[in-house]
């Protein structure tokens, strides 16, 4: 195949082309940061990637490179939980969503020939939070700010359907590997200061990075694949229990609670994307015949921290 990937150099976008490559498919790899894709993806270890610099918000030549393309996949989007949600950042976040698809799905339009697929990263937050329901791909949209963003990527998403494409929507849960949310979680637990966030009872519906993009690589080769899925392993935890497994594997203490107030101190609203969460079950996912290598939060983090 010919992929081209959106947020490429990204925590999951990184390893997608890693897989892509080591199973001999070409990749255009979109990054607004070409010389960090070089710095990846070196030409003699990924002689199939091909890095291109391109301004997500905005028309440009870069459209032209979905020409002859088999599949898309847009993962490309600010990231939500790094800084305070002022309203100038919480207007970039949901811009980089919006006109970011809105722009993939003006490329395909115009790609001749066209892809088939595109696969469009969403997320969890699309259900709201709560500490008592559960959510699968059935369940409403919730009406907070993480769900309206949601909301509005995917209905950019679906306009690709006027061109024709099958689509797949793979809300995305916390992604756990080699750096990402574990990497800011780790450290508390080596000094010895670990131990849930907040009240420990939210929950934490997570994926091992490796589950996500085998997800993605059968959203791309496999037509049965279509519509919303939820990208989440089927064992969600507790942030209680996350703690206590992160505390085991690391042989470190895990009672050490992270008040809410010290996060919201620096975060502001952006906290309640940790201290709130949602019990996500990937029940369309299971029913597709899709086997994760890492259903529970032990085996994850035993292959993660080796």
């Amino acid at each position: 195949m010919k992929v081209a990937i959106t947020g490429a150099t990204g925590f999951v976008g990184r390893r997608l082309v890693e897989r892509l490559q080591a199973d001999g498919h070409t990749v255009i790899a979109l990054t607004r940061n070409p010389e960090r894709a070089l710095q990846l993806f070196p030409a003699a270890a990924f002689p199939n990637v091909e890095p291109v610099g391109y301004a997500p918000m905005e028309s440009g030549d870069w459209q032209q490179v979905f020409s002859g393309c088999d599949g898309v996949v847009n993962l490309a989007g600010e990231p939500i939980a790094e800084n305070r949600w002022t309203a100038e950042r919480k207007q970039m976040i949901l811009d980089s969503r919006k006109l970011g698809t809105q722009k993939v799905v003006e490329a395909i339009a115009q790609a001749t020939p066209k892809p088939t697929v595109l696969v469009n990263a969403s997320a969890i937050g699309y259900y709201g939070t709560s500490e008592t329901a559960t959510f699968d791909e059935t369940s409403p949209a919730g009406d907070d700010f993480l769900a309206e963003i949601c909301q509005t990527w995917e209905t950019e998403a679906q306009k690709v359907k006027q061109a024709g494409l099958r689509l797949v929507i793979v809300r995305l849960g916390i992604v756990l590997g080699d750096g990402g949310a574990l990497a800011k979680m780790i450290p508390p637990f080596k000094l010895f200061a670990g131990g849930p966030i907040g009240t420990g009872k939210q929950w934490f519906s997570w994926i091992h990075r490796e589950d996500l993009v085998s997800l993605i690589l059968q959203a791309l080769t496999n037509s049965a694949f279509e519509g919303v899925y939820n990208a989440t392993a089927p064992n969600p935890v507790r942030m209680t229990d996350l703690a206590h497994a992160l505390g085991e594997r690391l042989k470190r203490p895990s009672w050490l609670p992270v008040p809410g107030f010290a996060l919201e101190a620096l975060l502001g609203d952006g906290a309640k994307v940790v201290l709130e969460g949602q019990q996500v079950l990937p029940k369309r996912t299971q029913a597709s015949g899709f086997q994760y290598h890492y259903p529970t939060i032990a085996q994850a983090l035993a292959e993660i921290l080796k």
